[in-house]
């Protein structure tokens, strides 16, 4: 009877890294490819609140994180990976419901309405929140969407939080005019972990082989230490060339002097002899 191996339980193991992410971020396909890309390397996913990624870099919690953006470009790197479209959360009594799925709210249209701001806001601060404020701000943006499901305002969010809490007594429509979210790769610009490099690679796209990401050298450097190879190097092959070149010229320039000379000798020889014949006939 053979038996098969049970596979080895990774739970314990420490992870190589840990890669935090925002609720709405989807990181499965930078971690697929991670997996793939890095077998041995073990990722860990961890949720991390959009108000919390800097304080999780800073204490070690991640070692980079999908965060929303802008952060503050003195403490953490960011590269910008995708923007989300903007929608209104409102319940299915709302004259927003009776839109069709492929129709647009304008901004103007939230003049009248109540926006609910919670605590966890991520499009919005309070000067620049459209409509008319709560009467009491929900802890978060899924209270918020629990609000509105009561028929108690409307709320703007990124469309990935509106699918994320998505119920059946709300509807959602895109902001036309809104503004964006963006979401990005963010790390602490004091990390040295030798896998950041690795994650950063996976999110631009780059190929396995591809060898952006180590340190490339400058141009400028090229150029000049290709200026002080050593003898034989194609820099002093160059100059050999080109010395070559100039003696060369000099000496055709030389070869062709000595044959003008050369010539004009042979032809005054030649008048001289036809000259001494002349007067002999003539004697």
């Amino acid at each position: 009877m053979t038996t098969t191996p049970a596979e080895p339980d990774t739970s314990a193991v420490e992870p190589s890294f840990r890669l935090g992410y925002v609720p709405g971020a989807t990181p499965a396909k930078w971690a697929r490819v991670w997996r793939e890309r890095l077998p041995a390397e073990r990722l860990e996913l961890v949720q991390v609140e959009a108000d919390d990624v800097a304080r999780a870099l800073a204490d070690g919690a991640v070692d980079a994180a999908l965060g929303r953006l802008p952060v503050d470009k003195d403490v953490l790197h960011a590269i910008a990976l995708y923007e989300e479209v903007p929608v209104v959360v409102a319940s299915r009594d709302h004259a927003i419901a009776a839109l069709e799925e492929h129709e647009t709210v304008a901004l103007a249209d939230l003049a009248d309405e109540v926006v609910q701001h919670p605590l966890d806001d991520v499009l919005w601060d309070e000067a620049s929140r459209p409509g008319h404020a709560p009467f009491e701000r929900a802890v978060s943006t899924r209270d918020a969407v629990a609000v509105v499901a009561a028929g108690v305002g409307v709320l703007v969010v990124p469309k990935s939080l509106a699918r994320l809490h998505s119920r059946k007594d709300v509807v959602h429509r895109e902001l036309a005019d809104g503004p964006t979210a963006p979401v990005g790769l963010v790390w602490s610009r004091e990390s040295d972990h030798p896998l950041v490099e690795e994650m950063v690679g996976i999110v631009r796209g780059r190929t396995a082989n591809s060898s952006r990401g180590r340190r490339e050298a400058d141009p400028v450097e090229e150029r000049s230490s290709a200026k002080k190879k050593s003898p034989g190097g194609s820099s002093d092959a160059a100059a050999s060339g080109r010395g070559g070149g100039a003696a060369s010229r000099a000496s055709g320039k030389r070869g062709s002097g000595a044959g003008a000379r050369s010539g004009a000798r042979s032809a005054a020889a030649k008048r001289a002899a036809q000259g001494k014949r002349a007067r002999r006939q003539g004697r």
